[in-house]
């Protein structure tokens, strides 16, 4: 339901102190062995040469940028630095004259005066770099294009990533899809992103341990919240002391841009601007998520300013948690996430919105329900999963219904990350209370320690 972004007007401070604080840890990375059989099957499943590209680290002009590896380029390599490129040859190349190994992994010579300020890189003839990076042959990037041209010589499609109808921000795969057809005027390119994609959606032990490290600063961060809110602050500050928190327990960054909405607010599905007070009698929305090694937690829920729900407040949030409720009971491989038919958790969690409650006119309230019920998680926050198919094991979604009605300035949206087992599904969040009882108790215990304090 939200945009990822990495640079957040209310942040600056918090970045700031965090570098100064003691480093938790180092970026974790599955071992290389899972790379390679990620790379395994998607030549398989597409049986072409596939190149792909990484981010150069000029994607973003903000001088407090930091790189982050494109998604795709990342499930296959595990290479988190600049101007990285991968080929892959199906199998059948061996018997069409191709002489070299079936998988290269392409990167930029050093620039040793620029390692001085932007500390040291790996470059395709360091010692051991096959080691280092479950490669057999690392090259320059400059041998690429005319391998690649070499090989389009004997296959008439190539595949990449292609510029979708919904791109937007800096054009990476219109440009190296271009650079790719200059390169082979003669080949066809197709999208390989869907093939990757299919791959993406059921995650490896690996990745569950890595959501689940983004996961648990998330729920930390919540609860904070929850203790802290009160009439008076703005929204900025509560947003501000998530991120904090995230970033203390080593989260390089945020999933997505902090949604923190009160008031009017709340019914903003995509509000980011965190800039109004916090009034009482007002609910707060709080959709905040940290991101840890690269992967992505996806959180809300919906508090009382002032600790305590009014009667429409906990009616609203009643009907949105019985419709999660309801989601949640159905929930086993099998089901999908959308579509009309019975098995669709979409139509599962509108009709209980829709049958339970009345607006002020006294209209059914399925028409304040307006996104989608979930989505896929993982490297992304909106993970890719391929073509629509019915849920499997392995597979980590949101499970997310919302009421939202500006004319009482009530938003509720109450969000979970959800693993797919053989069996039904676990609950990656479920140390976060969601009752609205618990949470009341929760801000209950904020205030009265809060008040303990005061000299």
């Amino acid at each position: 339901m939200k945009r990822r972004s990495s640079i957040y007007h209310f942040l600056i401070a918090i970045l700031l102190a965090a570098s100064v604080a003691p480093m938790l840890r180092a970026w974790e990375r599955e071992p290389l062995s899972v790379f390679a059989e990620r790379r395994a099957k998607l030549i398989a499943a597409v049986n072409a040469p596939v190149v792909l590209f990484g981010y150069t680290g000029h994607e973003e002009a903000n001088p407090s940028y930091v790189f982050m590896q494109e998604e795709n380029f990342y499930y296959l390599t595990g290479h988190n630095e600049e101007g990285a490129a991968l080929l892959l040859v199906p199998e059948s190349a061996l018997q069409k004259g191709w002489s070299g190994p079936r998988e290269i992994l392409y990167l930029p010579p050093r620039d040793l005066a620029e390692e001085k300020w932007n500390g040291p890189r790996i470059g395709p003839d360091d010692p051991g770099i096959q080691g280092r990076t479950g490669f057999a042959r690392v090259e320059t990037f400059a041998k690429l294009h005319d391998e690649l041209a070499a090989l389009a010589k004997n296959y008439p499609e190539i595949y990449t990533e292609l510029p979708g109808p919904h791109d937007d921000g800096f054009p990476h795969a219109a440009n190296w899809s271009k650079w790719v057809k200059d390169a082979a005027p003669q080949a066809t390119l197709k999208d390989v992103s869907s093939a990757v994609g299919t791959l993406r959606a059921i995650k490896t032990p690996g990745e569950l341990a890595l959501i689940q490290k983004a996961i648990d600063p998330s729920i930390d961060a919540h609860l904070e919240a929850m203790k802290m809110v009160r009439p008076g602050l703005y929204e900025y500050q509560v947003g501000a002391r998530m991120v904090d928190i995230h970033s203390y327990a080593g989260c390089e960054t945020e999933a997505y841009a902090p949604i923190v909405g009160t008031g009017i607010n709340s019914t903003v599905l995509h509000y980011n601007k965190l800039d109004r007070r916090i009034e009482d009698g007002d609910v707060v929305l709080m959709d905040v998520g940290g991101q840890y090694s690269g992967y992505a937690s996806d959180i809300t829920r919906t508090i009382p300013a002032n600790g305590k729900f009014t009667a429409r407040q906990r009616e609203i949030y009643e009907i949105v948690l019985g419709a999660q409720n309801a989601a949640l009971e159905a929930l086993r491989p099998g089901m999908t996430l959308g579509g009309p038919a019975s098995t669709s958790l979409q139509k599962i969690a509108m009709d209980y919105i829709d049958s339970h409650g009345k607006d002020k006119d006294g209209h059914p309230l399925g028409r304040y329900y307006i996104h989608g019920l979930s989505h896929h998680v993982g490297l992304n926050v909106h993970d890719p999963s391929g073509p629509a198919r019915p849920l499997e094991p392995g597979m980590v979604i949101t499970i997310e219904p919302g009421i939202y009605i500006p004319d009482e300035k009530l938003g509720v949206r109450i969000e979970d990350d959800v693993l797919i087992t053989a069996t039904g599904y676990k609950l990656l969040t479920a140390r976060l209370p969601r009752s609205p009882d618990e949470i009341e108790k929760i801000m209950a215990d904020g205030k009265a320690a809060r008040e303990k304090q005061r000299p």
